[in-house]
């Protein structure tokens, strides 16, 4: 198992450095006037490549039947070492990313940043949270994987994979991590790592509560993180940034 991971690694290491070479070569003989945009953005185009990537990778694997062994033994681990007292906290930090939290909360960010005149953020992190909550409910209809059934569980709606909580809070939280980074340079590193928790601890509350394979998690925040990202970056490429 150990060797297959170190093989799927590598794997994952040349396909991100293919795509971000073939995309350099693409700038470089193609448009010229990406350069600037290019390399100020190397880091995100990186990241946005490797979530795509991963995103796809741990989608392949669960659609092939071979995550099973691996998802059933980390989800056990988790709900091992996790104490029962503290699964009511993780059941509250898993209603941030419902629907009844997530639907006022993307409300509000949109009409804070129509009002500060930024339309193209607005858009982004609605178009991310609403296209995020569009692909979970594609996907979830056409995999139909079933949930875990270790113990009870409260019922969620739809398949497992992938978690809709998960890449819905990746999205949303990403979009908003980024449309505040473009208002306030000086604040990315914080908002960003505001997003990158916000969506593990989501993320994590799922596995606790049982209600989701880890698979279903980690394509979830791979897909959620990779549509606000690719969005952001196209803007930037096509203004020349």
């Amino acid at each position: 198992m150990t060797i297959e991971a170190i093989f799927d690694l590598g794997k994952l290491v040349v396909i991100v450095a293919g795509l971000y070479a073939a995309f350099a070569l693409y700038v470089a003989h193609r448009r010229p006037g990406w350069t600037l945009a290019f390399e100020r953005r190397r880091l995100a185009l990186l990241w946005a490549l490797l979530v795509m990537a991963a995103g796809v990778k741990v989608t392949e694997d669960v659609l092939g039947g071979e995550s099973g062994p691996v998802d059933r033994a980390v989800l056990i681990f988790v709900r091992d070492i996790v104490p029962d007292a503290l699964h009511p906290v993780f059941a509250v930090i898993t209603l941030s990313g419902s629907a009844a939290k997530l639907v006022p909360l993307t409300l509000l960010a949109v009409a804070g940043l129509l009002w500060h005149g930024r339309r193209f953020e607005a858009w982004l992190v609605a178009a991310s949270t609403v296209g995020g909550a569009g692909v979970v409910y594609v996907v979830k209809t056409l995999v139909g994987r079933e949930r875990p059934q270790l113990w009870a569980t409260q019922w969620y709606w739809g398949s497992s994979f992938p978690s809709g909580h998960t890449l819905v809070v990746a999205a949303f939280a990403t979009a908003l991590a980024l449309s505040i980074a473009r208002l306030r340079p000086g604040a990315r590193d914080a908002v960003v790592s505001a997003a990158f928790i916000w969506t593990l601890l989501v993320a994590w509350s799922r596995l606790v509560l049982g209600v989701h394979w880890p698979t279903d998690v980690l394509a979830a925040a791979c897909i959620g993180a990779a549509l606000p990202l690719a969005i952001s970056l196209g803007d930037e490429f096509n203004r020349g940034r």
